[in-house]
């Protein structure tokens, strides 16, 4: 389940409350004999955490030069809020047939593909853009289509990784896929304000490039992105069939349930947010090199993080992690509208990114470690779909409220509602009687 601060993800875990049906031929990963290969010399892992490492740098560049480019065009935040709505709009309508995608099809096919449309995409942007001839309608549907295919190689990725180490390593892995994501960040973002600075194109000749990179990495990959599969026909009531199941899987846990909608709730505000502070450096005359210098710093919290989280999960039981980073945010995200100067938002910024590799490490591998890998990819699909769907929903919120209200009332608006799921997690039931951790590789 995925918390979206400026390009913080949380996956949700899956517990093994309650008796699920046809499963019995549902076979988990085993644990090797024998020493296990340290990650640094697993050259499958490395491609993979190697080729997705440019690719979201690629994307980090694009992603900030997005808003940029849109309010440099139209001068509207809620253009820019549209635009953002569009692009996210994907993470609500495909997270369950991407998840039945990637049980039903080979993982390591679909991220090609995706990767292959998405630079297709891209390049249509930066065409345009050079011959003069870009449309905000071009945008939207630009960002529609590289969100969907987002979608379906985010799941097929994540579904894959407990394939590719030993169970026990599980947690050191996501914990280096954390720190990958916040050292994209961390210099992409910066990397796209300069570039946009420069040119609008290069943010998104680099993100075109970085797809190819990708695909480079995974055609080398040798080993299987997933557990072997009984070939047979999938008509679309078998689809639907399957998307339910992962649905079930997920829904009877009633920490899942209650962790899933406080993660959908939190996105939606971090959505609004990210627009809120873009707003309140521009106010303050800031240039677009600033203002990726902001989101770097906020990434550099992210990096922190992502290195402290082994050791803060091995500390820390699920409930602290699910309340305590709900008062986290809840008490940091005002302290975004103090200053307009975008270094101030940025060190703020970073505290809050910091707190989200320790959810996503804690509680990802949790997950990864107890669902089994034949349903894997639409369990993941199911959690996303409320998680990331919220997304959408800020981001066009968001813009309306900033073009309503302006960017320090938004703020104190989001801070309320930060609060609201704050008292939320404390006093409910499900997330008291969360679980504790199992170590990765159990089963």
């Amino acid at each position: 389940m995925p918390v979206a601060e400026a390009g913080v993800r949380v996956t949700l875990l899956v517990l093994p409350c309650g008796r699920v049906t046809r499963l019995a031929h549902h076979r988990t990963v085993t644990t090797p004999s024998g020493p296990v290969l340290p990650l640094r010399r697993n050259r499958d892992f490395l491609l993979l955490w190697s080729g997705t490492a440019v690719s979201n740098l690629g994307s980090n560049c694009s992603n900030v030069a997005y808003p940029l480019l849109v309010l440099m065009l139209t001068g509207s935040a809620a253009q820019a809020g549209l635009t953002g709505f569009v692009a996210l709009l994907p993470q609500l309508l495909f997270q369950l047939p991407a998840g039945a995608v990637a049980d039903s099809w080979n993982r390591k096919t679909v991220m090609i593909w995706c990767d292959a449309l998405r630079t297709l995409a891209l390049g249509s942007l930066v065409v345009a853009l050079l011959a003069g001839h870009l449309t905000l309608g071009q945008i939207l549907c630009v960002g529609f289509v590289e969100g969907t295919l987002t979608v379906c190689h985010r799941i097929a990725a994540a579904a894959a990784v407990p394939n590719l180490v030993h169970p026990a390593q599980l947690t050191l892995a996501l914990s280096r896929n954390e720190a990958r994501t916040r050292g994209a960040a961390m210099v992409g973002q910066p990397l796209g304000g300069a570039l946009f600075g420069v040119a609008r194109m290069l943010p998104f000749l680099v993100d075109t490039a970085s797809y190819v990179v990708s695909i480079v990495t995974l055609v080398l990959i040798k080993g299987d992105f997933q557990a072997a599969r009984a070939a047979s026909p999938r008509r679309p009531s078998a689809v639907l069939r399957d998307i339910r199941e992962g649905v079930e899987w997920l829904w009877r846990q009633p920490f899942l349930r209650m962790a899933t909608l406080l993660v959908a709730g939190s996105n939606l505000m971090f959505q609004a947010l990210v627009l809120a502070v873009i707003v309140l450096s521009e106010s303050a005359d800031s240039s677009a090199s600033a203002i990726g210098v902001m989101f770097g710093i906020a990434a550099a919290g992210g990096m922190l993080g992502s290195l402290a989280a082994p050791a803060l999960t091995k500390r820390l039981s699920l409930r602290s992690v699910v309340v305590g980073a709900n008062w986290v945010w809840a008490v940091l995200v005002p302290l975004t509208a103090v200053s307009g100067d975008p270094i101030v938002i940025g060190a703020v910024y970073a505290l809050l990114c910091f707190v989200g590799p320790v959810w996503n490490v804690a509680i990802s591998a949790y997950q990864l470690a107890l669902t089994p890998d034949a349903i894997r990819g639409r369990v993941l699909g199911a959690s996303s779909l409320i998680s990331y769907g919220a997304i959408p929903l800020g981001s066009l919120l968001g813009g309306l409220f900033l073009d309503w209200f302006g960017a320090r009332p938004t703020v104190a608006a989001l801070t309320v509602w930060m609060v609201a799921l704050s008292v939320t997690a404390t006093v409910s039931r499900g997330v008291r009687q969360a679980p504790e951790p199992v170590a990765a590789g159990a089963r």
